[in-house]
């Protein structure tokens, strides 16, 4: 997967919106104003941070080391990078970003919530 299809499927989430808070190289994808993926735009293999499950984090990196690692720049804990051009299956890149949003829009507040269930 590319970082144009990451960022269309990014879009594609329902309350999902993009921005660079960080600067013009780092654009970041929210739902209702939280952080559900990271991706740089200067690094020259295309790779994405995205939330996980920590049990589940854990076993992604086992079964896949040379394409998901403990986040960069991120908790480690919670957050995965993912290189999307190291042999991943796209749908499994797809599942991933689909896993990191619902867990963000889980976590929302009752406001928020209501909010992206009225867009």
């Amino acid at each position: 997967m590319d970082i144009e299809t990451l960022r269309l499927y990014c879009l594609s989430k329902k309350g999902g919106s993009e921005d660079t808070p960080f600067g013009p190289d780092t654009l970041v994808f929210r739902v209702v104003g939280k952080i559900f993926a990271l991706t740089s735009l200067d690094v020259p293999s295309a790779r994405v941070n995205l939330k996980c499950d920590p049990e589940y984090a854990v076993e992604l990196r086992e079964r896949y080391p040379e394409s998901v690692l403990p986040g960069y720049h991120m908790n480690k804990q919670h957050w995965n990078t993912v290189e999307m051009e190291n042999g991943l299956d796209e749908k499994l890149i797809r599942s991933l970003v689909d896993h990191s949003y619902k867990i963000i829009v889980a976590s929302l507040k009752k406001a928020q919530k209501e909010a992206l269930n009225n867009m």
